[in-house]
């Protein structure tokens, strides 16, 4: 599930609101396909403890996610001062 539906699912269940598509879209931080934001809500309903539970994990994920896209740059960055340095 992706991490800013369920940041938006939570912020909602906070408020003590029943988490819809249209709520969820209108807290999303950032673009989100639809198919992501019915899956989220479709999990939400059928386990509402998920939540919580994929919360825990996600931050990690998302980390080591940042990470290696941070090492995938670094080396284009890395290769692209080589060349410039080259001429």
């Amino acid at each position: 599930m992706h991490n800013a539906v369920l940041k938006a699912i939570a912020s909602l269940c906070q408020e003590g609101k029943t988490p819809t598509v249209a709520l969820t879209k209108a807290r999303l931080s950032e673009p989100v396909a639809m198919p992501h934001i019915i899956a989220g809500i479709t999990a939400y309903k059928n386990n509402p403890s998920c939540i919580h539970e994929i919360q825990t994990h996600a931050p990690s994920e998302q980390t080591s996610e940042y990470e290696s896209q941070l090492d995938r740059i670094e080396g284009k960055l890395d290769l692209l001062l080589s060349i410039l340095q080259k001429n």
